[in-house]
């Protein structure tokens, strides 16, 4: 659903969705991370295939950096971004972590972080939990109140 289309939903739809927003930044961080690391897996395949010619002629000294040596630049630059994002997904976690802590309920607590955390499925959710799944998405939408309720000051005030 767009950003735009959210005005038209009722009030407290609105409040579940900014707070599935903010719980689910850590799995597209994720996500995105393993992009990159399988994008960096592509590189390193890449330059273990480059080869250089040799040759007894000197070389240009104006000649540009080799394809190898570009490919490895990428490399590093990415890797360095991949930690980068590793980091913020690491304070990412910490942070929805004390803020489901603040919820009293422990249920409500423990679908949070299976879901948001751990990335789990409904379904394995409701087998874990021995639970029907209509009754986890019911326990789920109080838990999304109630960390509406917990964002929402913060958000206000930045």
């Amino acid at each position: 659903m767009s950003r735009g289309s959210i005005e038209n939903l009722p009030q407290n739809m609105e409040v579940s969705m900014n707070a599935k927003e903010y719980l689910k930044q850590a799995f597209y961080l994720d996500k995105r991370i393993n992009s990159k690391l399988e994008q960096v897996e592509s590189l390193n395949a890449l330059a273990t295939k480059a080869t250089s010619t040799l040759s007894d002629m000197p070389k240009s000294p104006n000649r540009g950096p080799s394809k190898l040596e570009d490919t490895i630049v990428k490399i590093v630059d990415l890797q360095e971004e991949i930690n980068r994002d590793i980091d913020k997904l690491v304070d990412l976690k910490a942070e929805m972590v004390g803020t489901i802590k603040q919820i009293q309920n422990k249920e409500l607590q423990v679908i949070l972080e299976k879901r948001y955390l751990c990335y789990e499925t409904w379904e394995k959710i409701a087998v874990d939990m021995n639970y029907d799944i209509r009754h986890i998405h019911r326990i789920h939408n109080l838990g999304l109140k109630e960390t509406s309720n917990l964002i929402k000051p913060c958000h206000e005030m930045s």
